[in-house]
């Protein structure tokens, strides 16, 4: 565990854990640029890095993490892939003491993943009120599926919680492929592992917010300091 001591509000911390995650980062390379407000601050502490010098190339896991890395003039590689990612540094709705993860409050979890699978190491950095025992204690899964027969979909969904499909406004919310999104709530789960299986034999489901065995360290914010977790075998 490392420790910063001395941070007075949690936007302070999160900034400070947003700069822990620069040093989980090799010299230079290609790294991944996650989604949300937390991996939001690392892009611009990245683009601090490559205005002084250093040589980053990006992955964005969105339009707006890319909108955002253009504009800070971070160098980025094509969607098509396939990529060598030495880091992909992202946020979490919520952490279990396994690290696994519930992903996709922003609705950017199936690029998230495509990324993440695609990275050497994967760090997320959260704050300390995104840890449970158990995922779904706090969040439900975000899941995206295809538009087409989505009714059915959640239909199936249903066997295991309670979906509610995302809305912006009067109309359903489009992920940046174009598909929707239906939060499922399950409560705590008792086998993430075994749920994110079956979920994804669903026909319709394009892809889960559960990230299992998906992150090699989180760095977690808290106004006492920055604590580094590190999955066990990792």
């Amino acid at each position: 565990m490392t420790t910063v001591t001395n941070l007075v509000t949690m936007d302070e911390a999160k900034r400070a854990a947003a700069r822990a995650a620069i040093a989980e980062l090799p010299e230079g390379g290609v790294i991944g640029l996650g989604t949300g407000s937390t991996a939001k601050l690392f892009i611009d502490v990245v683009g601090e890095l490559v205005a002084k010098g250093h040589k980053y190339i990006g992955v964005p896991t969105s339009d707006a993490s890319r909108a955002q890395a253009i504009a800070l003039g971070i160098p980025l590689l094509g969607d098509e892939g396939p990529w060598d990612i030495a880091v992909a540094v992202d946020g979490a709705d919520e952490v279990d003491p396994r690290l696994d993860l519930i992903k996709g409050g922003g609705g950017a979890q199936t690029r998230e993943k495509i990324v993440n699978y695609s990275a050497r190491k994967n760090v997320i950095v959260v704050d300390g009120s995104k840890l449970s025992a158990r995922l779904g204690e706090k969040w439900h899964i975000p899941i995206e599926v295809l538009a087409f027969a989505h009714k059915a979909t959640a239909a199936h969904l249903a066997v295991h919680g309670k979906p509610v499909l995302r809305m912006a406004g009067a109309e359903p919310r489009r992920t940046d492929a174009g598909n929707l999104i239906y939060d499922l709530a399950c409560g705590p789960i008792a086998d993430a592992p075994g749920l994110d299986v079956i979920l994804h034999a669903i026909p319709g489901v394009v892809e889960t917010g559960l990230f299992i065995g998906r992150a090699d360290v989180v760095i977690v914010a808290r106004e006492s300091g920055i604590e580094r977790l590190v999955r066990h075998g990792a």
